[in-house]
């Protein structure tokens, strides 16, 4: 295959892995609340699905990196896929609370090797001086699945069946596979160091720990001693994991990564924002129809206007980022992003919903700006030979962010339920979450302060 055809399809192929895993995204939290009524179980709760899938992501990023390079990325990608497509499929069969938690949590570890092998694959094969390029193709397709997801979902939920939702992926991932195995050329390592064993032990206990027993709380899936230990067990084994890295030459995770400071950030500064928008759409689908008494399908029309607004950013990220900076950008885009989620906190069935579709277009917007700016500044001063560690490292830490951000945002409602004793969520109950989504956006403004007025400069400049 002609290497110009490489540096297009490779990441346009690459794109459409990320638009499946986007759109399921997408389409599970508009659907939650009809799925909880299906199943017959509390709608926050069954929020343990989505944070499994989550964990699950958290947990198998951190190994996608050295596998990718052990077995070959093309056939790492591929089976990723066919993990994805086909936990799809039995999700789409659960007939059950915990059945459905499983498959998603099966699903996840095909999603946790989809996202960063898959960047690994284009950075690898595109030539450094493409690769904003070769990024810009990635992010087309991925764009389009919280775009569709919310009304696609919506509408299936309520005019068919929620079980419909899975099912969509399979045509995708089949095509995906095919696509894969044609165009996607075999980049592999001839000299790979052995698998950080302990460590991969240690940081996937941790994390499994932390991330679940925090997604637990306040759930009734677990009780209070359960929830106290296991929180506490991944607190240990994280703590044992910092030591370890400290003392092992090639650990699974490089934390000597943070020395850098744009990529300490992105890093630190991206997960504090990723808290806060990641976890507003579970509060916006329960504040839309829990609260507000929406379908999932108009529900899921009124959260179009945030797609619409991240999809305009694909347009205008550039002479933006030449104007501003990534400092300024960084800092002034966490601001309003801020004052957008304690908007959505002020939302009551008595909003005009001309305001709600306005202000939910702003969000998506400025959301989608930070996204972009966060991921480009982590590989501004990366070294080349550090770059999948790197991705590895990003990806783990988003996904760790997503779980806890979605856990937070469910504990808040929970909280604020027994509080006033109420059985089910009205808007008084979700305006807190997104007070408080709010101030973590906030505190990710002071992390981008501290950057230097030139943090990545270079970048900018290749942009133009």
């Amino acid at each position: 295959m002609p290497s110009s055809r490489t540096h297009i399809i490779a990441p346009l192929i690459v794109g459409c892995a990320q638009f499946m895993h986007q759109f399921d995204g997408a389409v599970i939290t508009t659907a939650l609340p009809a799925m909880a009524e299906s199943l017959h179980d509390d709608p926050v709760r069954l929020n343990l699905a989505i944070a499994c899938y989550l964990l699950s992501l958290a947990v198998f990023v951190p190994v996608s990196g050295w596998m990718a390079d052990r077995f070959g990325a093309k056939k790492v990608f591929t089976w990723a896929i066919v993990v994805f497509t086909l936990s799809s499929l039995l999700c789409g069969l659960a007939q059950s609370f915990w059945a459905l938690v499983l498959m998603r949590t099966i699903q996840g570890i095909g999603g946790a090797m989809m996202t960063p092998v898959g960047r690994v694959i284009v950075v690898k094969s595109v030539p450094k001086q493409q690769l904003v390029t070769a990024m810009n193709y990635i992010t087309i397709p991925a764009v389009l699945g919280p775009l569709l997801g919310p009304a696609v979902g919506g509408f299936i939920v309520t005019y068919f069946s929620w079980h419909w939702i899975f099912f969509l992926n399979l045509p995708i991932g089949l095509a995906g596979i095919l696509l894969v195995r044609r165009f996607i050329p075999d980049i592999r390592e001839e000299h790979v160091g052995p698998l950080d064993v302990r460590g991969f032990v240690l940081i996937s206990l941790g994390l499994a720990g932390l991330v679940f027993g925090f997604s637990a709380l306040g759930r009734g899936v677990l009780s209070g001693p359960v929830v106290a230990t296991t929180i506490a067990g991944g607190a240990v084994c994280a703590a044992l994991y910092l030591l370890h890295a400290r003392r092992t030459p090639a650990p699974i995770i490089d934390l000597t990564l943070l020395r850098i400071r744009t990529f300490s950030a992105s890093t630190i500064g991206g997960a504090l924002f990723f808290l806060g928008t990641v976890s507003s759409v579970f509060a916006l689908a329960l504040l839309l129809q829990l609260g507000f008494g929406l379908s999932a399908f108009q529900a899921g029309l009124i959260t179009l206007a945030s797609a619409a607004g991240s999809l305009l950013t694909r347009f205008t990220f550039r002479p933006i980022l030449r104007v501003f900076g990534f400092r300024q950008l960084l800092i002034w885009n966490a601001l309003l992003t801020s004052a957008f989620l304690a908007s959505c906190g002020l939302f009551t069935p008595a909003t005009p919903y001309v305001l709600i579709i306005g202000i939910l277009f702003i969000g998506g917007f400025s959301r989608s700006v930070q996204f972009t700016a966060v991921q480009s500044l982590a590989y501004a001063d990366m070294p080349t030979e550090r770059i999948s560690h790197a991705t590895s490292f990003s990806a783990m830490t988003q996904q760790l962010t997503q779980s806890l951000g979605v856990g937070l945002a469910a504990i808040v409602v929970h909280l604020s339920l027994v509080w006033h004793d109420r059985p089910t969520p009205i808007p008084d109950d979700i305006a807190p979450a997104y007070f408080t989504l709010a101030l973590a956006s906030l505190a990710s403004a002071v992390v981008f302060w501290l950057l230097p007025a030139h943090a990545g400069a270079s970048l900018n400049e290749a942009q133009r």
